[in-house]
């Protein structure tokens, strides 16, 4: 397949896919065919592409995320237990984040619609951020 139709089955677009061979975490294959304009993907290189989006969506780092590509080549169980108990470690601590956040917005909304006098108590906070 083209780079194209990678980056369709991978559900990224078509720089995205360049910006991972620039990272250095997709190949980029040989030019194929009349003149070498075309490269060719397959099943392998989608495959792999959806491991890099996946782990992006676990948060973890294009960094990281070329470590456990190399981890896999290499089996280190325990290196890439280490990356995942670092990186439940980091979202654990965005969920905390995350809970503030909302527990506060949720105030505000209370605050916002108790009173009808006044600037909105949503609108002052953010005014002070």
């Amino acid at each position: 397949m083209t780079i194209g139709g990678l980056a369709a089955a991978g559900g990224v677009g078509v720089e995205t896919v360049r910006y991972y061979q620039r990272r250095g975490l997709l190949a980029e294959p040989a030019r194929d065919g009349a003149f070498a304009k075309v490269r060719r993907y397959d099943e392998g290189d989608v495959k792999r592409l959806r491991f890099i989006r996946s782990a992006q969506a676990a948060g973890f780092t294009l960094d990281q995320i070329g470590e456990l590509l190399a981890l896999d080549a290499g089996e280190d169980r325990a290196r890439a237990r280490d990356l995942a108990r670092h990186q439940i470690a980091a979202l654990d601590a965005r969920i905390t984040e995350l809970q503030t956040a909302r527990e506060a917005l949720v105030r505000l909304t209370r605050e916002c619609s108790s009173g009808t006098a006044g600037p909105c108590p949503i609108l002052k906070a953010f005014e002070g951020a």
